[in-house]
């Protein structure tokens, strides 16, 4: 699904316009950004967990030459579903 689908799939689902759909998901996906960034955690009842984890620097390989080469350190994103909807699924 891409995004411009969602949208129109909250729209008909709620009896809204595209575009405060479209401005109601730019807003789910900024708080959330926001809150990941402040606190690094976030957890939403019923649905699943956000949370950033730090991932060490690593030497990998090129695929291409079998090169070795260094992979810089980051913060990556981890989402746990939540009980009710892995039950769903």
């Amino acid at each position: 699904m891409t995004k411009a689908e969602l949208v129109a799939a909250i729209a008909g689902d709620v009896g809204i316009t595209k575009i405060q759909a479209s401005g109601a998901l730019e807003s789910y996906i900024s708080n959330i950004t926001a809150e990941l960034k402040k606190n690094g955690k976030l957890g939403i009842v019923g649905f699943g967990t956000f949370s950033v984890v730090k991932r060490n620097a690593r030497i990998g390989r090129n695929p291409q030459t079998g090169k070795a080469i260094q992979i810089e350190a980051k913060n990556v994103i981890k989402f746990k579903a939540g009980k009710v909807l892995a039950e769903k699924v």
